[in-house]
């Protein structure tokens, strides 16, 4: 049960809104934006989710125990130039990233360029150390960048700007929810903070400390945008992969060399180190 009052006292949060079931978020906070709420932030959270939206055409699959949450913010709080509009995504994915890390400690916690939180298994191997004691060994964990297949997506986050310049921060995290409930096609993408810590977790615990996060990444992205930019740039589990990105009629191949200080992602194209400011990245090699 998500408990309303304490996000109202704890948070940065205004106004909020808690129901069993809506279609979209997302939709929900633009209504009320239509409406003309004067409160905010306005935190819209949902028990059940029945028209998810990610990116494009896709759908967000909300099950059982999943937070699926908005926020209408004001322009003045995502106040950052129009040429810098991807670090308003990275910003909410760096916040969750940061909330999810310490409930998966045998996992890494990372983004993969724009908007999605992933969790990759740190594998332990014992190897022998050269450098002591003849027959001694230590264990290394491998780079979490040799995991990439193993990759689990825990969170997408969906910004949409309305009219007036205000924004709606749409994040999906499955938390409590189980893959078992999951449609087919998810099963080998997905992952649910439950199923990979092997319990369930206090949904007002998270939700608090994940708003806390991203009252202070978006004060962050107000003051200095490259110190987002950059945190992003640590947490990027695609760099040293050749990545495919749609864009338009335009199918752009290179090898990942990051994320720059305004949020692009950088390609190691043919042509030279480009940076893009969207597409769709289809395919990792």
């Amino acid at each position: 049960m998500i408990d309303v009052v304490r996000i109202l006292r704890e948070t940065f949060v205004a106004r909020a809104e808690h129901h069993p079931t809506l279609g979209s978020t997302n939709d929900r906070a633009a209504q009320c934006a239509a409406q003309g709420v004067k409160e905010l932030p306005l935190l819209i959270v949902v028990d059940e989710q029945t028209a998810g939206r990610g990116r494009g055409a896709n759908r967000w699959w909300t099950g059982r125990g999943a937070l699926a949450m908005s926020l209408l913010l004001d322009a003045e709080t995502v106040a950052i130039e129009r040429n810098c509009s991807p670090l308003v995504a990275l910003a909410a994915a760096v916040a969750v990233a940061d909330a999810v890390a310490p409930l998966l400690p045998n996992h890494t916690v990372g983004l993969n360029w724009p908007n999605d939180v992933m969790a990759c298994e740190k594998k332990v191997t014992g190897t022998v150390c050269r450098n002591g004691p003849e027959g001694a060994s230590h264990k290394r964990c491998l780079s979490p960048f040799s995991r990439m297949a193993d990759s689990r997506k825990l969170a997408g986050i969906l910004i949409e700007v309305l009219a007036d310049r205000r924004h709606v921060i749409g994040i999906g995290l499955n938390a409590n929810n189980t893959l078992a409930d999951a449609p087919a096609e998810l099963q080998s993408t997905a992952g649910t903070i439950r199923d990979l810590s092997g319990k369930t977790h206090d949904q007002t615990d998270i939700l608090v400390d994940l708003l806390k996060r991203l009252e202070q990444a978006f004060s962050k992205l107000r003051q200095e945008p490259a110190n987002i930019a950059a945190r992003a740039d640590a947490l990027c589990l695609q760099r040293g992969r050749t990545l495919a990105l749609q864009l338009g009629d335009r199918r752009a191949t290179g090898r990942c060399r990051g994320i720059a200080p305004d949020g692009a992602l950088l390609l190691e194209t043919s042509v030279d180190v480009e940076a893009f400011y969207s597409g769709c990245v289809t395919d990792s090699i």
